[in-house]
């Protein structure tokens, strides 16, 4: 069973962040990882910024001059086969950005609310950082999708 979760939060955005909207993110990030099964003690951070600051990431670290969602920053190479590592107490994920003016864009876009938008995004980075990813493969894009659709689910947080 895992015993440690810290998540560090940065607020870049300009926008207030709720401590109850920290804790869904807390709790999206607890069941990615039961979902996946992971056991060992686990660090990340969240970063909050605009449009504006995921734009210079983006452009800074991908080479892609545009806003975006989401953002992950892994620190850990997982092969998705491969057990996470137990003989370490602990493990450095890496990092989350999400931009919180796309996110409330998206949300309005899609009709459903901020909140559910940025659960869903924290466990869209939160797969990416367990391994997972959606650009190689039109089955890697399906599987991913799953995911998170059925850990959204589990959170009572699924789109009906």
């Amino acid at each position: 069973m895992k015993t440690g979760l810290m998540i560090y939060f940065m607020n870049e955005s300009g926008e207030d962040v709720t401590y109850k909207q920290k804790m869904l993110l807390r709790e999206a990030v607890k069941a990615t990882l039961d979902y996946e099964g992971f056991q060992n003690d686990v660090q990340i951070s969240v970063t909050f910024v605009d449009d504006e600051g995921i734009r210079a990431i983006n452009n800074s670290y991908r080479n892609i001059d545009k806003a975006t969602d989401v953002l992950s920053f892994p620190l850990t190479d997982f092969e998705r086969s491969e057990e996470p590592p137990t003989d370490e107490p602990e493990i450095a994920l890496g990092d989350i950005v999400i931009s919180l003016e796309r996110a409330r864009a998206q949300a309005e876009e899609f009709g459903h609310s901020f909140d559910r938008e940025i659960a869903f995004l924290t466990v869209h980075s939160m797969l990416h950082l367990l391994g997972y990813d959606h650009v190689d493969s039109e089955e890697d894009d399906r599987e991913m999708r799953a995911r998170q659709s059925e850990i959204l689910e589990k959170m009572g947080l699924g789109v009906k």
